[in-house]
C-alpha cells in the first residue's frame, strides 16, 4: 500500500465521525429548545469529532474491521452523549 492509498484509507474511517460531530453540533442549538446559540461551534465539533473517532476505532479493535453497524451505532449515541456533557458545562 502506496502512501496516497493509506492516506485515503485513513480519511475514509476518520469521515463518519467528522461528520456526525460537525452535523450534531450544528444542529444541537436548533434542535434542543434549551440549548445556547453560542457562534463558538469550533470547540464542540471538535469534541465530537474526536469522540466519534475514539468509538470508531474502538469498534475497529473489537471486531476486527471496519464498517459495522454497531460501530455507528455506538457513534451516535457517544457522540449524542459528548454534545449533551458539552451543553450542560457552565458558561464562561
Amino acid at each position: 500500500m502506496g502512501p496516497l492509498d493509506l492516506i485515503n484509507h485513513l480519511l475514509n474511517f476518520a469521515a463518519p465521525s467528522v461528520f456526525v460531530g460537525v452535523f450534531t453540533a450544528v444542529l444541537a442549538p436548533w434542535v434542543l429548545p434549551k440549548a445556547s446559540r453560542r457562534s463558538a461551534l469550533l470547540l464542540p465539533a471538535l469534541v465530537n469529532s474526536g469522540v466519534g473517532l475514539c468509538v470508531l476505532a474502538a469498534g475497529l479493535w473489537f471486531f476486527g474491521n471496519d464498517g459495522k453497524m454497531a460501530s455507528y451505532l455506538a457513534l451516535v449515541l457517544a457522540v449524542a452523549a459528548s454534545q449533551l456533557v458539552l451543553m450542560q458545562l457552565p458558561r464562561r
